[in-house]
C-alpha cells in the first residue's frame, strides 16, 4: 500500500540571528533538527536563516506557519537587547507578552543556586506570549514556548537539543521515510537518463545522485527515498539492474551510505 505524503506532518525551521548571517557563528541546529524530524516521520519542507529584524521575523513566521503543520525557531530568546523573537512572534499572532508566573518561578529557583543575580535582563526570559505553552529547559532553566503551531527554541545547540528531546513526545509523527542507496561505478552524467526513467516509473519516490571520487576510481551514489518501503526497494533494484545492463557495476548498500 502506498502511503500518501499527506499522512506525514510538514515542518519548517527558522534560524534567527545576525550572528549566523555574518558568519561569526556557524549554525548547528538545522542539520540536527532535520535529522530528528526525519526520524519521526515529519517532512522538513524549508529552512531559513533570517536577521534580528522584528518585521522579518513576523512575516516569516506567519508565512511558514500557514504553509506547514509545524514551525521551529531557534535563536533570539535570551536576555539581551537583540533578543526580540518572543515579542515578534507574539505580535505575529496578536498576543501580548506577559511575565509568566511558572517561567519566573523556575528562573528564580535556578539563579538561587548560582552566583548570578536574577536581574532585569534575566527576568526578561520569563516574558512569554499570552496563551503560549512552555517548553521545559533542563539545562539553563529559561523556557521556550509553543504559540499556535510555532515552537520557539534557543539558539545554543546543546540547550536546543535537550529541549527538543523533551518536546518530541508531544509532536505528531508520521511514516518514516525509507532511504536506499545504490552505489554505481559510473559517472553521474552517464546515468541521468536511467534515474529519470526510474523516477517516472515509481510513484511517490525521489532520487538524488551524489558523485564521488577516489584515487583511480569514481562513481555515483544514488539515494532513493520514499514513504512506501516496498516501492523504494523496487526503484533501487531497477536502478541497479539498469546500470548493470549498461555494463557497469552497481549494488545496493546501507541506507544513507554515500561514500
Amino acid at each position: 500500500m502506498t502511503h500518501p505524503k499527506k499522512l506525514n506532518p510538514t515542518a519548517a525551521i527558522i534560524v534567527i540571528g545576525d550572528e549566523i548571517l555574518s558568519g561569526r557563528t556557524k549554525d548547528k541546529n538545522i542539520g540536527w533538527l532535520a535529522e530528528q524530524l526525519g526520524a519521526m516521520g515529519i517532512t522538513l519542507r524549508e529552512a531559513r536563516i533570517i536577521p534580528d529584524i522584528k518585521q522579518v521575523i513576523i512575516d516569516t513566521v506567519l508565512e511558514l506557519s500557514a504553509q506547514c503543520d509545524l514551525v521551529f525557531t531557534s535563536g533570539g530568546i535570551g536576555p539581551t537587547h537583540d533578543d526580540i523573537t518572543t515579542v515578534a512572534i507574539a505580535t505575529a499572532f496578536g498576543k501580548q507578552v506577559v511575565r509568566h508566573p511558572e517561567a519566573e518561578a523556575v528562573l528564580q529557583k535556578h539563579y538561587q543556586n548560582t552566583d548570578l543575580e536574577f536581574n532585569a535582563a534575566r527576568q526578561k526570559m520569563a516574558d512569554i506570549p499570552m496563551d503560549a505553552t512552555l517548553i521545559d529547559n533542563p539545562l539553563s532553566a529559561a523556557p521556550g514556548f509553543i504559540l499556535e503551531n510555532v515552537h520557539v527554541l534557543p539558539g545554543v545547540p546543546s540547550i536546543l537539543q535537550a529541549m527538543f528531546k523533551g518536546l518530541s513526545a508531544r509532536l505528531p509523527g508520521g511514516v518514516v521515510m525509507t532511504r536506499i542507496t545504490v552505489q554505481c561505478a559510473m559517472g553521474e552524467g552517464s546515468i541521468a537518463a536511467i534515474l529519470a526513467d526510474v523516477q517516472a516509473a515509481h510513484d511517490g519516490i525521489s532520487i538524488g545522485s551524489y558523485p564521488w571520487f577516489k584515487p583511480g576510481n569514481f562513481g555515483t551514489a544514488v539515494v532513493i527515498s520514499g514513504l512506501d518501503g516496498a516501492v523504494a526497494r523496487k526503484a533501487a533494484e531497477a536502478v541497479a539492474a539498469s546500470v548493470k545492463a549498461f555494463g557497469a557495476a552497481a549494488f545496493i548498500v546501507a541506507a544513507g551510505d554515500t561514500a
